[in-house]
């Protein structure tokens, strides 16, 4: 997995006969100044810019979202349910995984390295070019579970 720059999205999208455009740019950009374990839904991703003086539309936002996120570049997180969150796909050893309260929708990241492997492995016998790899654990939190047990 290869750490992206603006250039490198460039070249990749060229390769692929996209274009980069001011708005990915942007998307990228965004991601990467986000601090480790902060995930943005669409929604976020655009009242975010917004704020900041650059607004994209919404639908801007998810097709640039998920053509990243088919790229490799941003991986698709499924943390609540009907709502998908992305997060930048950073090269190991920053790869992590997700541990998600079903309740409360507390994400804790771990990292496990065993998972990762098993991944690259599988993809590797098969042929595939390993993108991305994540485990999502639901569980319910403490906190949740002291909150619906009888007293």
């Amino acid at each position: 997995m290869v750490a992206y720059t603006p250039l490198a999205l460039k070249a990749e999208l060229h390769e692929r006969g996209w274009r980069m455009t001011p708005q990915r740019e942007t998307l990228l950009n965004t991601f990467q100044h986000l601090s480790e374990g902060q995930h943005l839904s669409a929604e976020d991703l655009c009242e975010l810019l917004k704020a900041e003086g650059a607004p994209i539309g919404l639908s801007t936002i998810y097709r640039n979202l998920k053509l990243m996120a088919r790229m490799g570049i941003l991986r698709e997180l499924e943390l609540a349910e009907d709502q998908k969150r992305y997060e930048l796909n950073r090269p190991a050893p920053h790869h992590h995984h997700h541990l998600i309260c079903v309740r409360c929708n507390k994400t804790i990241e771990f990292k496990n390295d065993s998972v990762l492997k098993v991944g690259a492995k599988t993809a590797e016998k098969s042929g595939y070019q390993l993108l991305d790899c994540q485990l999502s654990i639901h569980a319910v939190c403490p906190a949740c579970q002291r909150s619906i047990l009888p007293v």
